[in-house]
């Protein structure tokens, strides 16, 4: 059975959490840091952002870069706030993320004041006229290397 790459990917990364949910759930000796790891360990680990990151093109690539330094760069107070925020994120309705990437996109272009000007109108705006005002100021469509539009 044929499977299209992004399909395939999902499911082996789908199998991959599924395993370490399965290990981390199993009692038996505490798992080591990371130094600790054999290589064999590591490089499952690491597998499935490999493969990502060899499907990629160069755009794509430069923007995961950037996500790991940022990463990096965050204390455990940040992280955690992000992960609470991706998991917000995935969890919008596509009507909502687009209103949500076109307030951003417009509050980047504006002096403080401005900004914060439009967050308390947008506080006090209803649903329809959230939607409303999204449909009058798109974000812009930022194409990666490849072309396509961003994920």
């Amino acid at each position: 059975m044929f499977l299209p790459a992004p399909l395939l990917r999902t499911a082996l990364l789908l199998g991959c959490l599924s395993a370490i949910g399965l290990a981390a759930a199993q009692p038996g000796p505490a798992l080591p840091d990371w130094d600790r790891l054999t290589a064999e360990q590591r490089d499952q680990l690491v597998a499935p952002i490999r493969d990502r990151w060899n499907d990629a093109d160069a755009g794509e690539r430069r923007r995961m870069l950037g996500h790991a330094r940022r990463w990096q760069a965050m204390t455990p107070a940040e992280r955690e706030n992000a992960r609470h925020g991706m998991h917000r994120w995935k969890r919008l309705p596509p009507e909502q993320r687009d209103e949500a990437r076109a307030l951003y996109a417009k509050l980047r272009t504006l002096p403080d004041a401005e900004r914060n000007a439009l967050r308390e109108r947008w506080q006090q705006m209803t649903p329809e006229q959230r939607r409303r005002w999204a449909q009058a100021n798109p974000a812009p469509a930022e194409p990666n290397a490849s072309g396509k539009p961003p994920r």
